[in-house]
């Protein structure tokens, strides 16, 4: 037990940076066979394993791993799938190290099984050619289902709801399924061709998606029971860009993350001129903001050609919400970080774009409702960093559209949906919400918690539909 206890995690291999930094090929190549074997063997086996309370969607996570450690791969992967369909994303994208890995027992005196890439071994090994099914739950086979937004809530909703035959529907607003894992994330992080294998997964469970489909615009929430949905689930994610409020907002060459992202994701300007999808950002580049979300900003736009990118942030290191994963990604690829330093003003030349941003140096106070420390500007510390570009990524907010036009719904004071925490369904009976439209921006994997959630509430409501409110 000892000796298992002390054993270094296997590493996977990754491009190296001085070459990935020309190319948005993913960054690690994930395990070989051997590394996932190996890594499975450290696993103790616990009898109350606490890494399954830390994952939100409650995978049989000793159960996978043991199956990986006899070489058993197609059965890893379908234990995965009995809580999970999206294995091959989170684990990319989730985080690990600060939900399953941290309760990991191995990680109270060294390192924790690295369960997100052996979760990403079996789903990238298996996911050609495993189908997953269940039988169906007969009490709810003639019930149809709405699901709106095809992120990671939507996803896992309509995947929980179609392994138990419901008949569900998946309405996304944009061109192509998948959400945030779609427009959102880079793909030398979360490759699209991997969200589209397991978005078509769910799409051989019998799940319909119909894309260009704004409900709010080109149907409502009535629409969609007058079509004949039983319920309907909104998982229309946290789409709306926040802004600093300093001047110079409106200057050209200022991107929202949310633009700057779709751009280069969902429209394929990194593919450019293969699409016709011109990014610009000029040779210097600021970003505002120390989330995940700012560290894929600052990484596409060097991919993009960005001679130097700093990221700017308020508060310090110990503060940064991001991922360290991919805090250390950045320093490697030769991010530049500023900390303690908030923008004042963005400058602009006589033609309205951006040549400078002006920052203020801060020190940090008292706790603030986040519990972190708040930084507080220091009088007389004003500088000017020349830059070409500036991409705010200081945090998302619940898209607004249903709410607005849907007014019988609910809603919190930063415009989210409201919803009970044990069912996840809103004040409107038959009606559900879950991931970022109900909590704010939050990670992919507490999205799907919700998605998961809200589906078995569902279940339980189209069982004994006599319990309406």
């Amino acid at each position: 037990m000892k000796d298992k206890s002390i054993k270094q995690r296997a590493k996977d291999v990754k491009q190296k940076p001085e070459e990935r930094i020309k190319n948005f090929r993913e960054v690690a190549e994930g395990y070989t066979e051997e590394q996932a074997v190996f890594e499975s063997t450290r696993c103790l086996q616990c009898r109350k394993p606490p890494c399954v309370k830390g994952c939100p969607v409650e995978i049989d996570i000793p159960g996978f791993i043991k199956k990986i450690s006899e070489k058993k791969f197609d059965e890893a992967l379908n234990v995965i799938y009995n809580t999970n369909l999206l294995p091959a994303i989170c684990g990319r994208v989730c985080p690990q190290e600060t939900q399953c890995e941290e309760r990991c027992t191995l990680a109270r005196k060294g390192q924790p099984i690295a369960i997100g890439k052996l979760e990403r071994y079996v789903a990238d090994r298996g996911g050609q050619h495993i189908s997953y099914s269940v039988p169906a739950d007969r009490s709810v086979m003639r019930h149809k289902v709405a699901v709106v937004g095809s992120g990671p809530a939507g996803l896992a909703c309509a995947a929980e709801l179609a392994k138990c035959g419901v008949k569900v529907t998946i309405f996304e607003a944009l061109h192509e399924p998948g959400g945030v894992l779609t427009y959102g994330i880079p793909e030398f992080r979360l490759p699209k061709k991997v969200v589209k294998r397991e978005i078509d997964l769910l799409v051989k469970l019998g799940v319909e998606i119909k894309t260009d489909m704004i409900i709010g615009k080109t149907l409502t929430v009535d629409d969609l029971f007058t079509m004949g949905y039983r319920s309907v689930f909104i998982g229309s994610g946290a789409g709306l860009p926040s802004f600093m409020g300093v001047p110079g907002e409106n200057l050209l060459r200022v991107y929202s993350a949310n633009e700057f992202l779709t751009r280069v994701n969902l429209m394929k300007g990194y593919l450019f001129p293969e699409y016709d999808t011109p990014v610009i950002t000029g040779e210097r580049v600021a970003v505002i903001g120390g989330g995940n979300v700012a560290m894929d900003s600052a990484r596409s736009a060097l991919r993009l050609g960005a001679k130097e990118v700093y990221v700017l942030y308020r508060r310090t290191e110990n503060e940064m919400p991001a991922r360290k994963e991919e805090y250390e990604h950045a320093l490697e690829e030769g991010i530049k970080f500023a900390f303690l330093v908030q923008p004042r003003e963005i400058l602009g030349d006589e033609n309205g774009y951006v040549n400078g941003i002006k920052v203020i140096h801060n020190e940090l106070g008292e706790p603030d409702e986040s519990g972190r420390p708040r930084p507080v500007p220091i009088p007389d510390t004003e500088e000017i960093i020349p830059v070409d570009s500036v991409i705010v990524a200081i945090g998302q907010n619940p898209s607004p559209l249903i709410p607005a036009t849907y007014s019988n719904l609910k809603t919190g004071r930063k415009g989210n949906i409201e919803v009970d925490e044990e069912t996840c369904e809103t004040n409107v009976p038959w009606i559900f919400a879950g991931g970022d439209i109900a909590t704010g921006a939050a990670t992919v994997i507490s999205a799907m918690g919700m998605g998961r959630k809200s589906a078995r509430s569902i279940l339980k409501r189209l069982q004994n539909p006599e319990t309406d409110k």
